[in-house]
């Protein structure tokens, strides 16, 4: 099984910025921690972030060239913005699951529409960056 670890923009920055939000972890303690729980399944992980949309775009046209299996993905501040985003999830048909380290829906007004929930497989929205975990166990289910 192959899957993709899928962040957006302002994630490299977790552990730095807003603390009582996000939590005190690194994108990097998260990966470590991933790396770990499906090490001893028959499980290719894989990780990518960045603050560029179109980068996200071809990460995602690479996970269909790649045969991924499932992908993880949150995607941060393009979670209300990304149409662009959306269309390539729904091009490449790779099931998704949306994680959310904060809870979207108690946030700000326009923090609660998001353009991927519809076609996710499952939203983990609230669980700080044990969301990511969550969504691991569950695509490790699958199999």
């Amino acid at each position: 099984m192959k899957v993709l670890v899928l962040n957006g923009p302002n994630l490299n920055l977790l552990g730095l910025r807003e603390e009582e939000i996000y939590g005190s972890e690194s994108l990097q303690d998260i990966e470590v921690r991933l790396k770990k729980i499906s090490k001893d399944s028959n499980c290719i992980i894989n990780f990518y972030q960045s603050n560029a949309e179109h980068e996200l775009i071809e990460s995602i046209h690479n996970a269909y060239r790649e045969k991924v299996d499932y992908i993880i993905f949150n995607p941060a501040g393009y979670t209300h913005t990304s149409v662009a985003l959306r269309d390539a999830i729904l091009a490449v048909k790779i099931p998704f699951y949306e994680v959310h380290i904060s809870d979207i829906r108690s946030r700000e007004e326009f923090r609660k529409k998001s353009y991927f929930s519809d076609i996710a497989e499952e939203v983990i929205s609230g669980h700080g960056t044990l969301g990511y975990d969550k969504a691991l166990s569950i695509v490790l289910n699958k199999d």
